[in-house]
């Protein structure tokens, strides 16, 4: 039987029916959390960071859904916003692992100890690393908010889950040989799955990014010899 408490707690602000590249290699629903304690500038999904929206989706129907699609779907992806937020999310994870889906966490890293307690209940991670961390203020506009990130990320690399570590570059936010720093600070903690992605306009309401986002050099050049560094290496330009 459903958890009424988590029908009314779990906080939803979007619904992606089917997409193939929010897990790579899985026919997945979305489901956007609503909620997010950070401001990063380039954020596409502004909507999602307040913690409530007039526009949510009931939890109840977001399951309705998802029995409709079971035998269709392999997998649940729960992204944000930020996910971990949620006290709620534990058991909307377990009830949707109930259905027969694997299930998928996009998440910043930004809550260690809820991050621990989803852990067992997932199959695979999509981590954003922003920044090196001295850096990290000016990405999420929230001071020593890289610190639980490099706890966060421990506490993934050291489960079993298949993750992929990720870092969205813009040219005004993060330098090139910042990139290349935290590919190597990445390498060296043990990360073997790495994605570097470029800036997208799409969903983006900060006008002076959007306006000054042409780069020095292309990102394929910086990035050149970054795939030496790790088992699995992908660049994301579109």
């Amino acid at each position: 039987m459903t958890n009424m408490a988590t029908q009314a707690s779990l906080r939803v602000g979007g619904l992606t029916p089917l997409s193939s590249t929010d897990w790579p290699g899985q026919l997945s629903a979305v489901v956007f959390c609503q909620g997010c304690p950070w401001r990063c500038g380039y954020c596409h999904n502004p909507d999602l960071i307040p913690a409530q929206s007039e526009s949510e989706i009931p939890w109840a129907d977001v399951l309705a859904f998802l029995k409709r699609r079971q035998g269709l779907l392999d997998a649940v992806v729960f992204s944000g916003g930020e996910p971990t937020l949620q006290a709620a999310l534990p058991e909307a994870m377990r009830e949707v692992r109930a259905l027969g889906f694997k299930i998928g966490l996009h998440t910043g890293g930004m809550y260690p100890k809820r991050l621990a307690a989803v852990l067992p209940l997932v199959d695979w991670v999509g981590m954003d690393v922003k920044a090196p961390i001295a850096a990290y203020a000016r990405i999420t506009g929230v001071q020593d908010s890289g610190e639980p990130v490099c706890e966060s990320l421990d506490l993934l690399l050291a489960s079993s889950v298949a993750y992929e570590i990720r870092t969205t570059v813009h040219p005004a936010l993060l330098a090139d040989e910042e990139v290349v720093e935290l590919a190597h600070d990445l390498a060296g903690h043990g990360v073997k799955r790495y994605v570097v992605q470029a800036f997208r306009r799409m969903g983006c309401r900060d006008e002076y990014l959007c306006q000054n986002a042409t780069r020095s050099q292309p990102l394929q050049q910086t990035c050149a010899k970054l795939d030496a560094l790790f088992e699995s290496f992908t660049l994301r330009v579109v």
